[in-house]
């Protein structure tokens, strides 16, 4: 009784009772990042008309170009919505009117403008929105002359120290292009919703409120990010940049078109790190713990236990401390390993279970809308 009071204590001081017991938001609802699709955007290695090969040109001429041919892909987007109004950027990818922006410009709901510059402006629908990437698609009913399409490049071939451009509209200044060098590669990031972002690209080029949503483009001027966030206590540019690299996108566009969100694998469950815990009732030292297990998931196919209340207090669920050859130290790691398999997987899963370590065999199930 005494070591079940002092579990609860734990809980209760780690915040997770609360949310065990009234079925608190903090939870963690685990799938992983990968974006499992058959289908990618293709990249467009043909040199843009109009922009001359950037080495042979000076590089004032290459930003004018580059400007010049993609700016008017670059739209204006406007969000009215109950509370307030908001703006973003985003980048035309097709003749049929589909648009990519970031989630958190049009998470909000309400209604949708865009702008292609002058008087032209139509209304906008959601498509498909993936909160996980910060990515969504909306879709503006427009001829097919007023579109330009802005090209996609493969991001796998950044290095550091390349010249970037940014097209945007910070604090509502309509297309503006900032300059800079890709500064970092492979930077974790954080959504909205709290999940991690692998590889993000760091750039110097300068990045404001308005411009999320709005291409981060090479020299050539192909779209190689979406820009996303700044790291600024001031919230204004500070130098540091974060865009979604392209590829990311290349793979989740065409299921946002087709089906509206992006599948991804799952294990079905819901979980805690272990801290605060290790060292008592057996806990180990890392790990995540399993709060809750969805009934009928790969999960729950494979026997694992979730964290329950007794007559006695609280059980603590399983630990999962290894996947594959992957130790797993946090929420963090899952998604990583996750990010290398597939929907239908079946992987190794090493649990603690009341101070056992046990393998279980996983199949991964598929994330729904």
């Amino acid at each position: 009784m005494k070591q079940s009071n002092s579990i609860r204590q734990m809980l209760i001081g780690a915040g997770l009772a609360a949310a065990l017991f009234t079925g608190g938001a903090i939870h963690q609802h685990f799938s992983g990042a990968r974006i499992v699709s058959a289908k990618t955007v293709a990249v467009d290695a043909t040199p843009a008309a109009g922009i001359t090969n950037p080495s042979v040109a000076s590089d004032e001429q290459n930003n004018i170009e580059v400007y010049r041919t993609v700016a008017p892909g670059v739209v204006f987007i406007r969000v009215s919505a109950e509370g307030g109004r908001g703006s973003g950027s985003g980048s035309i990818i097709d003749k049929q009117g589909h648009i990519l922006t970031n989630d958190h410009v049009v998470s909000r709901g309400g209604s949708l403008s865009v702008s292609l510059g002058g008087e032209r402006a139509y209304p906008a629908r959601v498509v498909g929105r993936d909160p996980d990437t910060d990515l969504a698609v909306i879709k503006i009913e427009a001829p097919a002359s007023e579109l330009t399409v802005v090209p996609f490049a493969d991001s796998d071939g950044l290095v550091v120290g390349q010249k970037v451009l940014a097209i945007g509209n910070p604090f509502g200044l309509d297309r503006t292009l900032t300059t800079g060098v890709i500064s970092g590669l492979q930077r974790p990031i954080r959504a909205r919703n709290g999940r991690q972002i692998e590889g993000a690209i760091q750039t110097d080029a300068s990045i404001n409120p308005g411009n999320s949503g709005g291409p981060l483009l090479d020299s050539r001027g192909r779209m190689i990010g979406i820009n996303s966030q700044i790291l600024s206590p001031s919230g204004t540019s500070s130098g540091i940049g974060f865009a979604v690299p392209s590829n990311i996108a290349r793979r989740a566009v065409p299921q946002l078109i087709g089906s509206g969100y992006v599948k991804r694998p799952r294990l079905g469950i819901t979980t805690r790190s272990v801290r605060g815990l290790a060292g008592q009732a057996n806990v180990p030292t890392s790990g995540v713990l399993i709060m809750s297990v969805e009934p009928g998931s790969g999960a729950a196919q494979a026997g694992l236990r979730a964290t329950e209340q007794t007559e006695d207090g609280v059980r603590l669920g399983d630990v999962i401390v290894r996947i594959d050859n992957d130790p797993i130290n946090g929420t963090d790691d899952l998604t990583r390993v996750l990010d290398r398999h597939q929907v239908g997987d079946t992987v190794q899963m090493e649990v603690v279970r009341n101070g056992r370590r046990m393998n279980v065999p996983l199949r991964l199930g598929a994330s729904q809308r």
